[in-house]
């Protein structure tokens, strides 16, 4: 989806403006910003064991609940504040990354057609995590969890779901004990396990979810997590007294906010703005859009069931069924049209989708109606036929990524695909051998893929690590690899010009044999 001067386009130039800045410092790989999603997952992962480790030594008992939360914070650091601080931190990055990954996703306008599903899970884990952090604080059963179980209570009682109020039947002097820490732990164990459900769930039409940062990333992120809360650790405001209301207080504006809202204004108005905040996030999927183009079909005549385009697809889309022609073990590869997200993924994966068949019609096993690869095989013809001079270069891009338009010139021109990894390998050979003396392959950065993996996928198969793959045979100075978003252009301009000053020749026409089929 281009960027629109609308509020979304202006926003995803903006968003992407602090993405490169990252990049200037840290690199594209490394980027917090475009790991958001795995960096959630981590956060998570940390709540988890550090939530073990506490739920282990912490007595659910009303008395006792404060009183081993303080002992453990005088223990040696590794059992103690510092280990009470990176679960309240972590929980702190997890809705930032969560809020965060949702906003980027909003610009991108990630939410219509095949990312529905993701969209709408991804939506529905918001209230758990909230839910859940709050319900952490009621367990340390000082003043600020005393302050937080009053105003949730009082929250929930604007809903007409109880005869009486829950402050007085549950949160009165005479009334919090065991039982009650009892539900305290149910909700702060109970949810966090729904969680899980809903992240399963939610990267379940995926293929090849990151649930986990770079290792590099991932290990800074805990170190700074660690490395705040030695700085600013985290203490207890003084047991929970309901007897009397605490006077001040240290709020965790991320996960508490809702109650000084509710106090600002009232309990039904902070119902109506969740419930509105939420509804209209639910209902983005369902907002008019432009028509979707048209999914990837297959050709019986042509699929021989290898499967390459069933693992390369990033959104678990194609499946493989029995081929129609009886034949043992063969297998035939079917498109879900409502998980296809008409990428062309799978036509650079597959082994038919080669140039050099001697056919007037190139047909192969997987392709995109509305950029069949004979239309490709054709404007790549013409536009060799029509360059001039020494050096003849083509560049293939992507439409999401750096335009490569601009690189156009008498000795120069682009071709423009869905997503770089639609492109076979063997038309990069097929270009040299007919009239090019250099190819620059160009697509998103590491981690901005409108597809989420084609950089990837095409840098390993023109580097010969994944089938199909570029021959050994063409020489590897006659084709430049550049990574570029929107705004790259002058990448690709040093690109370009590295490429001219190690091409002198085009590649042999003895050196490879030529398919006919």
């Amino acid at each position: 989806m281009r960027a629109t001067a609308t509020a979304p386009g202006v926003g995803q130039a903006l968003w992407r403006r602090a993405e490169h800045a990252l990049d200037a410092l840290s690199g594209a790989g490394l980027n917090p910003l475009r790991h958001l999603g795995s960096l959630g997952f981590l956060c998570f992962w940390l709540l988890a064991a550090s939530g073990i480790v506490l739920y282990a030594v912490l007595d659910t008992s009303a008395q006792g609940a404060y009183r081993s939360i303080e002992e453990l914070s005088r223990q040696p650091w590794y059992l103690g504040g510092w280990l009470r601080g990176l679960h309240r931190y972590a929980a702190d990055a997890l809705v930032l990354c969560t809020l965060a990954h949702l906003a980027r996703e909003w610009l991108w306008g990630h939410h219509h057609g095949f990312r529905r599903f993701s969209w709408l899970t991804g939506v529905g884990l918001l209230p758990l995590i909230f839910v859940c952090a709050i319900g952490g604080f009621w367990l340390n059963w000082d003043r600020l969890g005393q302050f937080s179980a009053i105003a949730s209570a009082e929250l929930l009682d604007q809903l007409p779901l109880f005869a009486s109020p829950l402050t007085r039947n549950f949160l009165s002097v005479a009334s919090v004990g065991d039982r009650l820490f009892s539900l305290f732990v149910f909700i702060h164990l109970g949810v966090p396990l729904l969680l899980v459900f809903g992240l399963w769930f939610h990267v379940q039409r995926i293929t090849r979810a990151a649930v986990f940062p770079p290792r590099r990333l991932a290990v800074t992120m805990s170190v700074a997590l660690l490395a705040l809360a030695m700085v600013l650790p985290v203490t207890g405001q003084g047991a929970a007294d309901l007897a009397h209301a605490p006077a001040t207080l240290q709020l965790d504006w991320w996960l508490l906010f809702v109650h000084p809202l509710m106090y600002a204004t009232s309990a039904g108005a902070v119902w109506v703005l969740l419930g509105a905040a939420l509804l209209l996030l639910l209902s983005l999927p369902w907002l008019p859009r432009q028509a979707a183009p048209a999914v990837a079909s297959v050709d019986p005549a042509n699929c021989n069931g290898c499967r390459r385009c069933f693992e390369d697809c990033p959104y678990a889309a194609i499946t493989m069924a029995a081929h129609p022609n009886g034949r043992s073990l063969k297998q035939l590869a079917q498109v879900n049209s409502d998980l296809c997200a008409s990428c062309g993924i799978c036509v650079g994966s597959c082994p038919s989708s080669t140039p050099f068949r001697g056919v007037e019609e190139l047909r192969t096993g997987i392709d995109m109606p509305q950029l069949p690869l004979d239309r490709l095989r054709r404007q790549l013809q013409h536009q060799l036929a029509a360059l001039r001079g020494q050096d003849r270069i083509v560049v293939i891009g992507c439409e999401h990524g750096a335009r490569v338009a601009c690189l156009d010139a008498a000795d120069v021109t682009s071709m423009r695909l869905v997503c770089t990894a639609m492109l076979p390998p063997s038309f990069i050979e097929y270009a040299l051998r007919f009239g090019a003396t250099g190819v620059l392959v160009t697509g998103c950065r590491e981690g901005g893929c409108e597809f989420r993996s084609g950089p990837q996928l095409v840098q390993q198969r023109l580097l010969g690590q994944r089938e199909p793959h570029l021959r050994a045979t063409v020489p590897r100075e006659c084709f430049e690899m550049v990574w570029a978003d929107t705004g790259d252009e002058a990448a690709l301009l040093r690109g370009l010009q590295a490429l001219r000053q190690r091409t002198g020749k085009s590649l042999p026409a003895d050196s490879a044999e030529i398919e006919h089929g």
